[in-house]
């Protein structure tokens, strides 16, 4: 099933497809989890669209370049450009929604990557690599300090995180990537993920939200 940007309530969005900006290493405590020194600034890496596939029907994973961890994040999408430093008040014009997302990783092939000091896409970008449900609409939240981000996997709370805990709040984060490079409407910006990331394995059933503004089942195929 091909990608398109959808609100919960089955409205599609006409913005197409763009990048998805990820930001890596936003929580400490994932930090810690993998051995990873905590940033002095944000790191980045970008996903093309390509990559994304939607949670409905479940979704497919490599099963040919070792594990597949999960990592999962809060979405946000833009529904209109920003470039060159953007205020508050334009980030805050410019977010459409905000769904769960998976970052999905070749942890094996990636820690290869590091060892030998090159860029992660062979990792982060393969097909598949970012599973998106629908969004809620912006103004679901009055405080972008306090999104619950809940990933259960076979019944079992896997992680369980909150914006709060991110050492890059959304609304500076996203000044910061614009400064650097323009931002598209379409485009997903991934807000990093909070600790417990793992293997998924085929035939996992998962459910992934946003606690108290949206829920969504999916499977591993």
């Amino acid at each position: 099933m091909s990608y398109q940007h959808q609100y919960v309530d089955g409205t599609r969005i006409h913005f197409p497809l763009g990048k998805v900006v990820c930001i890596g290493r936003n929580y400490a405590e994932h930090a810690k989890e993998l051995d990873n020194p905590i940033p002095s600034e944000p790191l980045l890496f970008i996903k093309p669209g390509s990559c994304v596939v939607p949670l409905e029907g479940g979704f497919k994973i490599p099963t040919d370049r070792g594990s597949v961890h999960y990592e999962a994040e809060i979405a946000v999408l833009l529904g209109k450009p920003l470039s060159t430093h953007p205020t508050v008040e334009e980030v805050l014009d410019a977010i459409s929604g905000y769904a769960p997302a998976l970052d999905l990783t070749l942890r094996e092939v990636q820690a290869t990557l590091k060892e030998k000091g090159l860029p992660w896409e062979l990792a982060k970008s393969f097909d598949g690599a970012c599973v998106l449900p629908p969004f809620v609409s912006a103004g679901t939240f009055d405080d972008l300090a306090d999104i619950g981000i809940r990933l259960t996997i076979n019944g079992e709370v896997r992680q369980d995180g909150n914006s709060a805990l991110m050492l890059n709040p959304i609304v500076p984060m996203i000044q910061h990537i614009a400064g650097h490079f323009a931002l598209q409407p379409g485009d997903v910006i991934l807000t990093g993920t909070p600790a417990g990331v793992g293997p998924f394995n085929v035939g996992d059933e998962l459910v992934l939200e946003l606690p108290g503004a949206s829920r969504f089942e999916g499977r591993v195929l």
